[in-house]
């Protein structure tokens, strides 16, 4: 019998500072940022409201001017996968890690904007989907194409 198992992770958030990119000896770049996104609820026995904040690692592979768009502040959509990684620190012990690496990455709201209002979605920065993916991404605003454009088969979505 097959098994199947799903890695995915999909989150809405605001940056908690300017996205880095660095490169590895091979030239691949690697940007990272974190995420921060919140929950409030309301205390049963208090009534009060509560929030908690949660803090996500953002790793994305091979998109050298991401960096430029993401600023600490802005909102943003990440999809993508958890991996845990290892290595050991300055001490010599063992540290482990898990982050999100991101196969899209959508800047939310118009321009200039830290957080859109309902009826505004900008995509602004988009990462390429892999060719095995068949679903579509989140809700996006496409530019208009230039004059001269011409639809082919493999521009509409359906």
């Amino acid at each position: 019998m097959a098994s199947r198992s799903v890695n995915k992770v999909i989150l809405v958030g605001n940056l908690g500072k300017d996205a880095e990119t660095r490169f590895t000896p091979s030239g691949a770049a690697r940007t990272t940022f974190s995420i921060a996104t919140s929950r409030r609820w309301k205390d049963q026995q208090t009534g009060e409201w509560k929030e908690e904040t949660d803090w996500h690692n953002v790793v994305v592979w091979r998109q050298e001017n991401l960096a430029n768009y993401l600023t600490k502040g802005k909102q943003i959509y990440v999809e993508g996968r958890l991996q845990t990684r290892s290595y050991e620190d300055k001490d010599g012990r063992k540290v482990y890690t898990t982050e999100v690496v991101a196969e899209d990455v959508i800047l939310l709201g118009g321009r200039g904007e830290a957080s859109p209002t309902a009826d505004e979605h900008s995509q602004v920065v988009s990462m390429p989907r892999s060719p095995a993916r068949s679903q579509p991404a989140p809700a996006q605003q496409q530019e208009e194409p230039a004059s001269g454009y011409s639809a082919t088969d493999d521009d509409v979505p359906f």
